[in-house]
């Protein structure tokens, strides 16, 4: 458990390095010498590049509040979403949104609102409303802290705005963890662990929302 925590924590540090390259500001954390995403020595097979992919949505801008209607203050309705820029050789995505944010007891993940796995490698964005189901039937599989479906963003009103970041992977494996059967917490980790060394592309998108 201890290590699959290390890897999640090792995964929202790139994404947060990611944020802030695509911002041109230092990657938090940075250590002098060591590959930023998209130089060599990043994460496929043979230790090549990770690529700098681009993730969109029209529902809001980059880094901008989340529109009711995808939060539980409405129906949450999953965002359209869509990318580009994947290198060759992807065999599959992974979309990971989860809250940074959230309180959670010490040494233990961050909340997970969706994730997504073994999203098909000719897909080039998500459609709005994704229905709820653990395997869809494109073969993408899901999961969340409350289910198999998408947990909209619901930071409480007297608190501050949250952070909620959505990462994109392009892989050049598919991801042999089961739709059913573990705990999100369990499904998350073993996701991120069998990730290691297949990360071909990364995109990162973030909304803010807290409840009106």
């Amino acid at each position: 458990m201890r290590a699959a925590r290390a890897t999640s924590a090792l995964v929202l540090l790139l994404s947060m390095a990611m944020f802030a390259q695509q911002r041109g500001a230092p990657p938090p954390g940075a250590v002098p010498g060591q590959p930023r995403p998209g130089q060599r020595g990043g994460g496929g097979r043979g230790g090549g590049a990770i690529q700098l992919m681009t993730l969109t949505t029209t529902a809001w801008p980059d880094g901008g509040q989340i529109p009711a209607r995808y939060t539980q203050a409405g129906d949450e309705t999953s965002p359209a979403f869509t990318w580009n820029g994947a290198p060759e050789g992807v065999a599959s995505y992974v979309l990971i949104m989860h809250d940074p944010d959230a309180p959670i007891p010490p040494g233990t993940d961050d909340v997970l609102h969706w994730m997504l796995w073994n999203i098909p490698a000719a897909s080039t964005g998500l459609p709005e409303r994704v229905p709820r189901g653990s395997q869809l039937p494109d073969a993408t599989r899901q999961i969340s802290a409350t289910g198999p479906n998408y947990r909209g963003p619901g930071a409480v009103a007297a608190g501050p705005m949250h952070h909620y970041v959505f990462e994109l992977y392009a892989l050049d494996a598919a991801i042999d963890v089961p739709a059913v059967g573990m705990q999100p917490p369990q499904a998350r980790a073993a996701v991120v662990a069998a990730m290691a060394g297949h990360v071909r592309g990364k995109a990162v998108y973030v909304g803010l929302f807290k409840r009106p």
